[in-house]
């Protein structure tokens, strides 16, 4: 007679040997070129590889500017296939990446779109990826009434992070989020966390550590890989013989670039530039600070392919990686460390925690108090002036990469997945 242990442990081996089919909800995908999409895709793409499959359910690309992407376009509901990966884009209420009340609608008919189009499709499991949070709730609402266990991947304290760029004060609304915030971390059958101080914060909060694993983000050494400098590159941009230091990414309120461009504005060595990369809610206060500054030792890049950043990051000297000062911070690990020390090059961090944890255990670059001037500007040039230490952290990036390959982690993730955590 096959008891309850019996069942559960055939129920785990049916899942580990059938095909997995994974319907996963985010707000972000490629054509898409920020950190979550940019996870997502090539975690899919990985287990799509091995034979597992993928549904994605997404809305029209346009972030962060608001304006849905050439060749697409916000309709009620659209397949297309990336990669073997099977892409749902459902219609959202399109919204440019700034101000609270406009995003906040946006996130909620990505909710409910993603929950209609999600709850015919057949799954084993439903993966729900934050920092925006309303798809975390489309998952657990998808995961209830469809029986089928879900899997809350946690990139952001939420709503913690609103409240720390001062999107939002503390209220009633906040206080709803948290329970709710709470609620999604009881229901999920598994919590997958980007750094390990996220997972500490959950814990704090009463959650069972057993059910809690961390995946961090990490670099696709097949794309990002040490290169020469791109010298036409220098020359069309003409920084050549400058000491470039590059920002790549979203220019967000969290980044706090302003601060950077009131140093560079004191910055005398002429042979220091300043090269950003991206778009962002910021991006255009960004640009009208530099103008009002008078200052000709920036200069500011729209947001490229990934393909096409790469021969950007060769020509740096530095990369900069940068947050405002928070305790909230220390948690997170931004993704563009794990990119940049792929292709070797030397990170200057602004982000204390975790992340200063892994640049200096790997010895791939140095920190500097977030919004501290001085500490900012004495390590420039002391990066500028040895050349001797800067070799050292190409090296320590190339190791850095290494452990944080993200094939590797996209397997480790599978794994998880397949586990009796998730039983079918």
């Amino acid at each position: 007679m096959i008891n309850n242990l019996h069942l559960k442990y055939l129920k785990n081996y049916t899942l580990m040997k059938k095909k997995l089919k994974i319907l996963f909800l985010t707000d972000n995908f490629p054509p898409e070129l920020n950190a979550p999409a940019t996870r997502t895709y090539e975690h899919c793409k990985s287990w799509v590889s091995k034979d597992v499959d993928v549904t994605v359910i997404t809305c029209a690309p346009n972030f962060p500017v608001g304006k849905v992407y050439e060749g697409y376009k916000n309709g009620l509901y659209k397949i297309e296939y990336i990669d073997g990966i099977r892409v749902i884009r459902v219609w959202t209420y399109i919204t440019k990446n700034s101000g609270v009340y406009k995003r906040t609608i946006d996130y909620i008919s990505f909710a409910f779109s993603s929950f209609i189009a999600g709850f015919f499709i057949k799954s084993d499991l439903i993966i729900a990826t934050s920092p925006q949070f309303f798809t975390a709730l489309s998952g657990r609402a998808l995961g209830y009434w469809r029986k089928t266990p879900w899997v809350m991947e946690v990139r952001d304290l939420w709503p913690e992070s609103i409240k720390t760029v001062g999107a939002m004060k503390d209220s009633l609304i906040i206080k709803y989020f948290e329970r709710q915030e709470l609620k999604c971390y009881h229901k999920a059958s598994q919590i997958i966390t980007v750094t390990h101080s996220f997972k500490e914060e959950i814990i704090n909060k009463g959650i069972d550590e057993n059910k809690i694993s961390v995946i961090t983000n990490g670099a696709n050494r097949n794309l990002f890989k040490p290169l020469d400098k791109n010298t036409s590159l220098l020359e069309e941009l003409n920084l050549k013989d400058k000491f470039i230091i590059g920002f790549t990414g979203t220019h967000g309120m969290a980044h706090k670039l302003d601060f950077i461009l009131n140093c560079a504005s004191k910055i005398n060595d002429p042979d220091i530039h300043f090269l950003f990369i991206g778009d962002g809610s910021e991006k255009n206060s960004l640009i009208k600070l530099a103008n009002e500054l008078k200052i000709n030792n920036v200069t500011f890049l729209d947001m490229m392919s990934k393909k096409e950043l790469k021969e950007y990051l060769s020509i740096l000297d530095v990369a900069l990686v940068n947050l405002k000062k928070d305790a909230l911070f220390k948690t997170v690990i931004p993704s563009k460390i794990f990119e940049n020390a792929a292709m070797n090059i030397p990170i200057l961090l602004g982000v204390d925690g975790e992340a200063r944890e892994i640049i200096e255990k790997h010895n791939a670059g140095l920190y500097f108090e977030p919004e501290n001037e001085e500490d900012f500007m004495n390590k420039i040039d002391f990066m500028k002036n040895d050349s001797d230490i800067l070799t050292k952290f190409k090296m320590g990036g190339n190791q850095l990469a290494l452990e944080y390959d993200r094939a590797r982690l996209a397997d480790q993730m599978l794994k998880i997945l397949r586990t009796n955590k998730c039983p079918s």
